[in-house]
Order: structure tokens, then C-alpha cells, then sequence
């Protein structure tokens, strides 16, 4: 979408800054990407819809007042995480995971620093991967995201809720069978579960986001939830679990990070990019028992740690092609700009 004309109007340009933070979210740099996540949200949700709003706002707007680079603001790179530790904590806060609730005073007030803190963290971590060549990812949410919920439990002024969405595939019966809806309800709501959203459709509504900036990216993130799906079902995941897209969200995410965002797209790197995902889904499992005791979310933390070691190794293999992150725009155009070598001109930053 040619945006330059609007980007001349300071109140258009940031909206338009504030949209591409909701798409970067799935890694897509395109504001039309992401009105329709956003469209996604609202869909299942206008409490959601408008939270996401509101943290991808609070956090481009803390990256403003600070003087942050220009081109990364302009890019969506400050408002995604600020945009999912706002879903975050109403999601986990809420009586009603699916449709969540409408925030008091005081989680209101949370939420504004929690996502302005997002900001500040994604700075912190960017400058210390940057001689390993790798992008932040959604660690500033994870990490905030947890923080943050770990402390709503010490706050009488802030409901903590039930957590009535599980967190772990030992909390779902066992003895359920797979059937149809489990595959298409559980790819579908695996990604939708990026942002915190138990709707199926919505999930659907999202990749059709994704498919407007980039189609091999949109194929991925339905690879990577079906093989998550299908993983879990091998390994005997609990049904519910895989309904739910529990086992997916984190890989669906490898997967297009993957399969030919971070790595130039050839048959090597999409065998590179299912061998994360198995181990995405592998670890999803491991990472939920370890903090089911503490009552704590997995969130996307899974997703980032085996990212960021698949893309420091592949620096160490020929047969990969790794994509610098400032040199990172969709699959289609890192694979031209490879095709078409050095001549080629790099794209914006991710």
C-alpha cells in the first residue's frame, strides 16, 4: 500500500505507524495487514479490538516522546509488543477469557505502563542482540508480560481473575478423541491465540490479513498450526488442547519468522522451518508444565527462544541464506532481492 501521501499528515502518519504495529505483530509491514487483524479482533471482541489499540498506541507514542529512530516507529517495530502485553493482561485478568473484560481504573493505568515499558524493553533487548544479528522478537513482551502479571497477584486494587483459560495440556481430559473440528478449529484458533483470541474465525480472518501483504507468509502460518496439530495428536495431546490452538500459536509464528522472513525461502530453509516448528510445539508442552505451579502463561516465549537459536546456527550453515533484520520485508522480496543479487536494493527494516 503506497502510504505516502498520508504520511505528509502528522495524525494520519501515526495511525498509519500505529497499524503496521499491529501487523508486525505476525511480522507483516503493511497497515492494510493490519486493520484487518485488527478488524479480526474486533470481530470476536470490541474489548479486545480496542486494547490492542490502545497498547500499540501507548508504546509508538512512548517510542515518539523518547526520539526513537524514525524509520523503526514508522515500521510498526515499537507498537507490537505494546499492543500484545495489553491483550495479555486483560486476557489472563478476565472472568471471560473468549470476549475478556472491560479493564478497571487501576488495570487501565497498568496497562499504559505496561505497554510504554514494552518500548523502553524492546530498545534494551535490540541494542544487546545486535552483533548477533537478530531481532528482538516478542521477547519485550514476554518478558514485561510476565512481570506484570506476576504482580497484579500482590495488588488488592487489580482483580486478578480466575485464569479461567488453561495454561497447561494436563489441565484438559485426556481421554476426548480427535475429530474434524479439532483440525480446523484448532489451526484456525492457534492462530488466533497469537493475540489471544479463542475464535476460530477470527484466526482465519487473521491469515487473510497476513495474505494481503504476503502470501507465503500466510501459508506458513497455517503450515505451521496444522504441523503443530498434528505433532501434538502424534505425541497424544490432549484434544482440547489442540482445539484450543495451544499447541500452535508459538509455532505458527516460528514458522513464518522462519520460512523465508528471517531465512531467504529455499527447499533447505523449509525443512530448517518444520524442524522448528516440531520443536516449537515439543517445547510449548515443556515450557506450560514447567509454569503451570506458579499459574504463569507460556505466551510467546517458546516461539522466541527457538527462533532466536535457529537463526544465530544458521549463521553457521552454508546452505541457509540468513536475511539481516534491517534488510527483512516479506518472503517474496527477500527471496527477488537474493535472485537478483547485489544490484538489488534492500527494503525498510523490520
Amino acid at each position: 500500500m503506497d502510504t505516502r501521501e498520508l504520511e505528509g499528515n502528522a495524525i494520519a502518519a501515526f495511525a498509519i505507524h500505529v497499524l503496521r504495529g499491529i501487523g508486525q505483530v505476525v511480522f507483516q509491514n503493511n497497515p492494510v495487514s493490519g486493520l484487518i487483524i485488527l478488524g479480526a479482533l474486533f470481530f470476536n471482541s470490541w474489548i479486545y479490538g480496542a486494547i490492542c489499540l490502545l497498547g500499540a498506541v501507548v508504546s509508538t507514542l512512548t517510542a515518539r516522546l523518547l526520539d526513537a529512530d524514525d524509520g523503526l516507529i514508522a515500521d510498526g517495530l515499537f507498537g507490537f509488543n505494546g499492543a500484545l502485553v495489553g491483550l495479555a493482561l486483560v486476557a489472563f485478568t478476565s472472568a471471560n477469557f473468549r470476549t475478556g473484560a472491560v479493564p478497571s481504573f487501576h488495570m487501565f493505568v497498568y496497562i499504559l505502563f505496561a505497554a510504554a515499558m514494552t518500548s523502553v524493553v524492546f530498545a534494551a533487548i535490540g541494542a544487546l542482540l545486535q552483533p548477533h544479528k537478530v531481532a528482538a522478537l516478542t521477547a519485550p513482551f514476554v518478558l514485561v508480560g510476565w512481570l506484570f502479571l506476576f504482580a497484579v497477584l500482590k495488588f488488592a486494587n487489580i482483580e486478578a481473575g480466575p485464569l479461567a483459560k488453561p495454561v497447561s495440556p494436563d489441565q484438559y481430559a485426556q481421554a476426548a478423541a480427535y475429530i474434524l473440528p479439532t483440525w480446523y478449529m484448532g489451526i484456525g484458533n492457534a492462530i488466533g491465540q497469537i493475540f489471544f483470541q479463542d475464535n476460530w474465525i477470527a484466526g482465519y480472518l487473521i491469515v487473510l490479513g497476513i495474505a494481503v501483504n504476503s502470501r507465503i507468509s500466510a501459508l506458513m502460518a497455517l503450515i505451521g498450526a496444522g504441523l503443530a496439530a498434528a505433532v501434538a495428536a502424534i505425541f497424544g495431546g490432549p484434544e482440547g488442547a489442540i482445539r484450543d490452538g495451544l499447541f500452535g500459536y508459538n509455532a505458527a509464528l516460528t514458522a513464518i519468522a522462519l520460512g523465508g522472513f528471517f531465512l531467504v525461502l529455499t527447499w533447505r530453509s523449509f525443512l530448517y522451518t518444520l524442524f522448528g516448528i516440531v520443536l516449537t510445539t515439543w517445547l510449548w508442552a515443556s515450557v506450560a508444565i514447567f509454569l503451570k505451579p506458579i499459574g504463569m502463561p507460556v505466551l510467546t516465549s517458546t516461539f522466541v527462544l527457538v527462533t532466536w537459536l535457529m537463526l544465530i546456527g544458521a549463521q553457521g550453515f552454508k546452505a541457509l541464506i540468513p536475511v539481516l533484520p534491517a534488510d527483512a520485508t516479506t518472503p517474496e522480496g527477500n527471496r527477488w532481492r537474493h535472485l537478483a543479487g547485489p544490484a538489488a536494493t534492500a527494503g525498510p527494516a523490520h
